[in-house]
């Protein structure tokens, strides 16, 4: 099964992606040379983390009647001063005082079941072609 993208780049330093009905914008700072109208595709990919350890948690909670309203989840990322690499991500799962005790632990590997978690554990290979366009005929090849 594969899942087409498509990627277009917009004026400046705006880059969006087209896929199903959707379309997600990114930009990059004004530090950066962007103009800051969306996230940077980095930004992205670390919320991707949280908001799919969100989905696991709210799904979790859901299936047993436990209200979802005041959880929430702060994700911090902790970045090498050299490198400037993300090296740790921290996913603080902030339970309201009700929150069922006998669920606390359960709540933890419903987050760790998240598919972004498990895309970085075991990364897909990323190959990256040139592919001429044919004018006439506006292939691809």
């Amino acid at each position: 099964m594969e899942t087409i993208f498509n990627i277009t780049l917009d004026r400046n330093k705006k880059v969006s992606a087209h896929f199903r009905d959707f379309t997600v914008h990114t930009d990059q700072p004004v530090a950066g040379g962007g103009e800051n109208t969306a996230p940077s595709p980095f930004e992205l990919f670390l919320a991707s983390i949280g908001t799919c350890a969100g989905f696991y948690v709210a799904s979790f909670c859901q299936s047993r009647s436990i209200p979802t309203d005041n959880i929430n989840i702060v994700q911090t990322v902790f970045r090498n001063d050299t490198t400037h690499m993300a090296e740790k991500v921290t996913l603080d799962i902030i339970l309201p005082p009700d929150f069922p005790e006998k669920y606390q632990s359960a709540v933890i590997k419903a987050a760790d079941t998240c598919t972004v978690k498990k895309h970085l554990s075991r990364p897909p290979k990323i190959i990256v072609e040139t592919k001429l366009q044919d004018i006439a005929i506006g292939d691809m090849k």
